[in-house]
Order: C-alpha cells, then structure tokens, then sequence
C-alpha cells in the first residue's frame, strides 16, 4: 500500500534536518543526534522506575526497571534498545519501555549493553545474556517472577533479543516464555528485495546499515557468527514462541520475515505482523504514528497471554 500519511509526516519533519555524512563524524556524535531526536513528546507514568545494574563480562551493565502497580511479583520482559548497535540509550526508548509495560502488565528490564565501536561483537550480545541471567536469578528483589520471562527489543535490540534467547537455549538458561522480535537486523547481508526497494528515502538507509555493521565487527567474516546473525543459525528448535513485527517500507523487512519463517520451520509457534504502509522505527514512534501504539499493543496482548499465565 502508499506510504502511511503519518509515516510521511515524520519523513518530512526528518527531511528538514541536517543530513549526516557518517563517513567523516564519530559515533559519538551520531549519538548525540539520536539521543535529541528521540525526546518523546510524552512519557506514560509507570507506578515504579528504578536503575539498577547487573553484573556483565566487563562491569555493570545499566539496567532500567519499569514496574506497573502489583502487589505480586509481576513477569518480566527483558527489553533490548534498538540503535544499530551504535547508538540508542535506557533514555532513548524511555517512552517505549513504559508504554510496553503498561500493555502488557509485566515488568520491563531496559538493558544498557556496551555500544560500538568503543565495544565491538561479541560485547553487545554477552551483555544482554548476562542481565537477562541476572533478572532470572536476582528477580525477588525487583518485584520480578524470573521463572516468567521474555525478552524483546527493536532493529539492532530485536537482533539482541534473537541471540539472547539462543545464548539462553545453548547455556541452559534461563527459561524463555516469549520473544518479541521488532523489526529484527538478522542477516549481516545486505541483497534481499527489501534492501533494493527501501534502502533510500525511508528514514533507515543502506548506507547508515553498512555503517551500523562496520562500526560493530571487527572483521566482515564475524557476520556469519549465529550471535552476529541469527538468520544464520543452523537449527532454530526449542526457542521460545514469537512475535516479529516488520513494516513495509523498511530495508530490514525481509530478513525479519526470513527469521519468522525459519523459526516456524523449526517448529516455534511464530505470529508474523507486517505493517503496511510503515517504516522502520515506527514502533517508538507510537507518539505520532498510530500503528506504532497499536503494535505496542498487539506484542502487550501475546505478553500477556505468555507470562500471566501461572
């Protein structure tokens, strides 16, 4: 279908900024653009938001911890930003980890994982499998039931959420109940239709991915690691039920529908929703793109339904 009017409103506010040359700044300046463009207009209350840390391969990772209003220890989603392994913060999904509490009734874990290029692949990954080890162990002491765990994320964190619930299934643990995969990077190739159709003029480029990849390996030959891509994995059995969300004019639908389609090959109960007429980061965009709250809504119903469940 056309581009979603909103969709393109938020093309056109975007148009109007200084284009950036990724090939002459840092990333940290690439941060600092993101951390500003990404101030939500609003930010729904949630009954408690807490820092905390775990303990991770190299120092504490920061954790965020957003409770909705329980009695009883609540299930917990593990939550892993999106930002192409680059960028992206616990402040820059702020907004969508409370509104994600909020819908599903869980508990939601934001994960501060090391950034590259200063922390280049394997950090990022280790790091989410080590807060999400921590939740499952330490949960008692943040209101959390971690015998009722998902994990989730968008764009590089649904990469991060995949590869967690393969470190999870390869390390014995902890259990899984759910995935939720937003617009997952899963392949380290850039050739798929949607790569040809969407890489220009559709807010995620192919330009800024090759960018994101070269920033977060060391070498291009780590690409074919299963905890790089996930689409590479050779067997996908035994991983926890998901919900992969794409969007139609995004350079990273098809890979996310691949992973879909193998996980359900493999066996995974596996719901697959593509968002006609949307972009890659719309899901965040929930403040000025309806579909992005009725996609926090849609992953806050199958939440629900896999982790209050006794």
């Amino acid at each position: 279908m056309p581009l979603h009017p909103q969709a393109r409103a938020v093309l056109d506010q975007f148009a109007g900024a200084p284009p950036l040359d990724l090939a002459t700044i840092p990333a940290t300046a690439v941060r600092a653009w993101f951390d500003q463009m990404s101030q939500p207009r609003t930010l729904e209350p949630v009954d408690e938001v807490r820092d905390v840390a775990a303990p991770g391969p190299a120092g504490d990772v920061p954790l965020r911890l957003y409770r909705p209003a329980s009695d009883e220890p609540l299930p917990a989603v593990v939550y892993f930003h999106g930002g192409g392994f680059v960028i992206g913060s616990l402040d820059t999904h702020d907004g969508t980890c409370r509104a994600l509490a909020n819908a599903s009734g869980c508990a939601v874990v934001s994960v501060g994982y090391r950034l590259a290029p200063e922390h280049r692949f394997p950090a990022a990954p280790e790091d989410c499998w080590a807060a999400l080890a921590w939740v499952a162990k330490e949960g008692a002491a943040l209101g959390v039931d971690g015998a009722r765990l998902a994990v989730a994320g968008d764009s590089a964190g649904g990469n991060l959420a995949a590869t967690a619930a393969l470190l999870a299934r390869a390390r014995g643990g902890p259990a899984l109940r759910h995935q939720v995969l937003i617009y997952p990077v899963t392949d380290h190739a850039f050739d798929t239709p949607s790569y040809r159709e969407n890489g220009e003029g559709y807010f995620l480029t192919g330009a800024m991915m090759r960018w994101f990849w070269q920033q977060y390996l060391e070498d291009a030959s780590q690409g074919a690691d299963p905890l790089a891509s996930p689409l590479r994995a050779t067997d996908l059995a035994g991983l926890p039920p998901a919900l992969v969300v794409t969007a139609e004019y995004d350079p990273l639908r098809d890979e996310g529908e691949a992973y879909a389609a193998r996980l359900r090959a493999a066996g995974v109960p596996t719901e697959l929703r593509r968002f006609p007429g949307q972009i890659h980061g719309f899901f965040s965009m929930f403040d000025a793109i309806d579909d992005g709250r009725a996609a926090i809504e849609s992953a806050g119903r199958m939440l629900r339904a896999a982790l209050h469940a006794p």
